[in-house]
Order: C-alpha cells, then sequence, then structure tokens
C-alpha cells in the first residue's frame, strides 16, 4: 500500500518539473520506477494545455485516496499551478476495469493534441489505459528523427506511428508501418497529417506480421528497423518466445550498414536478452549502444527498465 504522508514528496516533485516542460507533454512524476518510498504505485504526466493526469495503478486505500484528491485540490492553489496555466486535474485508475478516470479539478477533454520534441500526436484521453504515445520513448523518437535522413524506415508494431512521425520530419525517404491494429495505424495517419506530412511518403500496414514477411521484404529493403513490441499481445505475440522469430529475419530486412533499434519493455526482461539472441541469430548485426531513457522515468534499478538497444549490420 503506498502511503498518504508521502504525498507532499508527490506534489513537491511535480511542482520542480512542470516548470521545465513548457508546453511539452511529459512525465512529471514516476513512481514506478520504485525510487520514492510510499509511492510506487503512481505517476502523473502533464499533458500540456493546463492538464496534468495521475494514474495509479494498484488499488488502494480509502484514506490514500481522499488525501490525494484534498492536496491536489490545494495543489491549484499554488502558484506553480498558476503559472503553468494549470486547469484540469483527472486520475486514471489503473488497477479498475476499462482504467476509469475520475476528474478531481476542471474538465478532462476527450481528446488532445500534445506536442513532443516539437512535433504534434493526438491522444485519446480517459477511455483506455494507453492514451495513443508512451511517453517513456521520447528519446527514442528523438533518435530516429536525428538519424531518418534519406532512409528508408521499417517501423514494427508501429501503434500510433510515432517513430515514423519522427522519421519522416527527420527527413526519411520512405516509412513503412506494420500494426495489426487497423485503427492504431489510422490515429497514426491523423498524427502524420498534423505535423503536415507528406503521405505519399508512409505507408500503413493493418497486418499480422509474421503472416505478412513477404510483403514486407518486398517493401525493403531497409536502412534502419525499429522493433518495439508488446511484452504480450494474446494469439499473436510473446517476447520471449516470437523476439527470436523477427531477429533471424534482420539479415534479409535490412542493408549492409543499416540500423536496427530493437526494445522491451518487460521488467524481467534484461538487456542481455537481446544482445545474446541477436548474436545467435543474426550475429552480422553489431550491438553499438544502449539509449539513455528519459531522465524523468528514474528507476532504481535500469535493467527493469525500457530497453532500446542499438545495432548496426556489419558490412561485409
Amino acid at each position: 500500500m503506498m502511503s498518504p504522508s508521502a504525498l507532499p514528496r508527490f506534489f513537491s516533485v511535480i511542482s520542480e518539473r512542470l516548470l521545465e516542460c513548457g508546453d511539452e507533454v511529459r512525465r512529471v512524476f514516476h513512481g514506478r520506477g520504485r525510487c520514492y518510498e510510499g509511492l510506487e504505485q503512481i505517476t502523473a504526466d502533464w499533458l500540456g494545455q493546463g492538464v496534468l493526469q495521475i494514474a495509479v495503478f494498484k488499488e488502494d486505500e480509502p484514506a490514500f485516496y481522499d488525501a490525494l484528491e484534498s492536496q491536489a485540490i490545494a495543489f491549484t492553489e499554488s502558484e506553480v499551478w498558476k503559472k503553468v496555466g494549470g486547469k484540469t486535474i483527472a486520475i486514471q485508475h489503473r488497477d479498475r476495469e476499462g482504467a476509469e478516470t475520475e476528474t478531481l479539478v476542471g474538465e478532462m477533454p476527450q481528446q488532445i493534441n500534445v506536442i513532443e520534441n516539437g512535433l504534434s500526436y493526438k491522444l485519446d484521453l480517459g477511455k483506455r489505459q494507453n492514451n495513443g504515445l508512451f511517453l517513456d520513448m521520447r528519446l527514442g523518437r528523438k533518435w530516429v528523427q536525428e538519424h531518418a535522413q534519406g532512409k528508408r524506415v521499417l517501423n514494427l508494431f508501429a501503434y500510433t506511428c510515432g517513430f515514423s512521425v519522427a522519421a519522416v520530419e527527420g527527413g526519411a525517404e520512405k516509412v513503412v508501418n506494420l500494426d495489426m491494429a487497423k485503427s492504431s495505424l489510422s490515429r497514426g495517419r491523423e498524427n502524420h497529417q498534423l505535423n503536415e506530412h507528406d503521405l505519399s511518403k508512409v505507408s500503413f500496414l493493418g497486418h499480422e506480421l509474421f503472416k505478412s514477411w513477404g510483403k514486407v521484404k518486398k517493401l525493403g529493403p531497409y536502412d534502419l528497423v525499429i522493433i518495439d513490441p508488446p511484452s504480450f499481445q494474446k494469439g499473436s505475440f510473446v517476447l520471449t518466445k516470437d523476439y527470436a522469430k523477427i531477429l533471424r529475419r534482420l539479415p534479409e530486412l535490412v542493408t549492409e550498414g543499416g540500423d536496427v533499434l530493437a526494445c522491451v519493455n518487460a521488467p524481467d526482461v534484461l538487456p542481455s536478452f537481446l544482445t545474446e539472441q541477436m548474436a545467435e541469430l543474426a550475429p552480422e548485426f553489431i550491438f553499438e549502444s544502449r539509449l539513455e531513457n528519459p531522465p524523468e522515468f528514474e528507476d532504481i534499478d535500469t535493467d527493469s527498465a525500457l530497453k532500446v538497444l542499438h545495432f548496426r549490420h556489419q558490412a561485409k
């Protein structure tokens, strides 16, 4: 259980970080990294436009919720809240069926356009657990934007095409997005349109990956492949079993000298899972570096946090 007595620390950290956000979407408290005793199951995200979204991941005692609500309301009287133009505070109950959202202060919009690294993304609020943008991948998207110039990019498990938006903004020649959820790809198309991108450079494939290798290969080869799968997707993907099927295919998909960004966001899967499997299944790909995670996602154990590893296809 979390501790009501730890909540002043929660709002103190939020106060410090809100002043650094400007209009950009940003995680402003990350208890899930276990760096704040008594606050391990709570996070807070600043969405810009005056909206602060708190998420609770595990059901707690009524006393904790009472203290959270009263201190959130008191926080709206602070100079920081007024300075950043705060309007809305809501709690998303990630532990409850449907991830219901409770608005404490102001009005919670159903959709909002947020800005990250100067790019716009449309998010859905209060409808489902994931709103359309994973904020811990902020530096990954920035890396892609900085390394996409003139490249053909394959974005696997594309979701709402955040990597694709970053790649096109960075000057990619072509991006192929693949995800079995066509609704997510539709949102990806909207995200590109928000940024006034040329959609002739972007393909959206609403297919299950392991049944679509022929189509994916036909549109290649690629200079950059991004692999950012779910840890588990019922009936289609189990990370510890199925990642290997992708790695085996990389030599026929990636140009010599090309790059692979391989991601894992399962706390119990170590970085060595990727480096060892790559060495075994696609030894032509040399490990270059692990990307840093955003500092606001501090974690007591870096191996449990998001892992984004860069590999390069070694020229023969």
